[in-house]
């Protein structure tokens, strides 16, 4: 801990530091909170893996430039207690938004005070989280197009991922997709590769209405998870937190995004197909939450599409799951030889469980 204590003397932070500690289990970067005496506030000092994020300067001013607008906002709009309400970036002594040891990257933010996070999901709680990602976009609706980079290239681009999994496929470097079964029969690969190729056309709809004009680029967060939300102790929505993929994309993604991960009934690497399906309460919930807090900023070609963001979300990391399989399992972290295998099962349950809920969802969608 000492390298630790010696970096966050190269913030620019007040009060006496009393401790510092590891916390949360973050799949990407590791996290401290530095607690100090007083009345001074406690921040949170992370270390960035800049093996994700490549440009931890673009990465840095996003975060800047997002957090500087909704204060702004805020402020301009009497809220209350706007230190809780949109984090802060703490710059090092010297000014900047970021400290480079020579071998990692550091940050620091303000630590918010009396806020909570859930790790599982309701439907009161999905129409307030909802709410919070859509207020999030409204108040950046308007931040001015080239603000913000990609911080991951081509992170949400179905197009982009559909070529790496044809390349893949072509490859086959494990000879999974032309293995064949003891009993003669194509093995399992096959048959989902061809319902894959078969929906391609049709997952790829976005790029095409944005090539067109018809909808727009806006500010994402890409990660719409209901952790990456600070809830008051009353679960009142206070802050979007983790905003590392914050970036120019479609809303449709950030909403399908949340009902892949939570309106999901199963695991997303659920060895049984029966438990998996789509919870219509929790996509009716956070799609009332949802479109209440956006109505001043979505167009209606965007509005009719976020039922589709929802397929859109699922297909791609289905595609991503199966073509990390085919490919020898080099992206994700596996349990067993046939996890991504099982995961990608298990999300194409879940996109046909979406599928089947299309006319449903759409209906809902238009009557609010």
């Amino acid at each position: 801990m000492e390298k630790i204590d010696r970096i966050v003397t190269l913030f620019d932070i007040a009060g006496e530091v009393v401790k510092i500690a590891p916390v949360g289990s973050g799949w990407i970067n590791d996290t401290y909170r530095v607690s100090t005496a007083g009345d001074a506030p406690d921040y949170v000092l992370q270390r960035v893996n800049h093996l994700v994020f490549q440009d931890v300067g673009l990465l840095q001013r996003n975060i800047e430039r997002v957090t500087s607008h909704i204060r702004r906002k805020l402020t301009e709009a009497g809220r209350e207690d706007v230190e809780r309400r949109v984090l802060r970036v703490v710059p090092t002594k010297d000014g900047k938004l970021y400290y480079f040891d020579g071998e990692n990257y550091w940050r620091m933010m303000v630590f918010i005070a009396g806020s909570v996070t859930h790790e599982s999901i309701t439907g009161p709680l999905a129409y307030l989280t909802g709410q919070a990602f859509g207020e999030f976009q409204s108040m950046l609706a308007d931040i001015g197009e080239g603000a913000l980079g990609e911080t991951i290239p081509n992170f949400h681009n179905t197009p982009d991922r559909y070529r790496a999994f044809l390349e893949t496929l072509e490859r086959d470097p494990m000879r999974r997709a032309a293995q064949v079964q003891p009993q003669g029969r194509l093995a399992g690969v096959r048959w989902m590769v061809d319902e894959l190729l078969a929906r391609a056309d049709r997952m790829c709809l976005a790029q095409r209405l944005f090539r067109a004009g018809e909808l727009p680029k806006r500010v994402t967060h890409c990660d719409t998870k209901v952790n990456n939300i600070l809830f008051d102790e009353q679960d009142r929505p206070l802050c979007v937190i983790d905003l590392d993929t914050t970036m120019p994309g479609f809303v449709l993604s950030d909403f399908g995004d949340f009902i892949r991960t939570a309106a999901n009934t199963g695991a997303e690497d659920d060895p049984d197909l029966d438990k998996v399906d789509v919870d219509m309460d929790i996509f009716r919930a956070f799609a009332k939450g949802y479109v209440e807090s956006t109505a001043s900023f979505l167009t209606p070609v965007e509005r009719e599409n976020l039922p589709y963001g929802a397929q859109l979300l699922t297909y791609m990391q289905t595609v991503r799951f199966l073509a990390d399989y085919l490919d020898g399992d080099n992206y994700y972290k596996i349990k067993h030889p046939e996890h991504n295998w099982q995961r990608s099962k298990a999300q194409f349950k879940l996109l046909q469980s979406i599928e089947a809920q299309e006319k449903a969802m759409n209906d809902y969608i238009a009557g609010l």
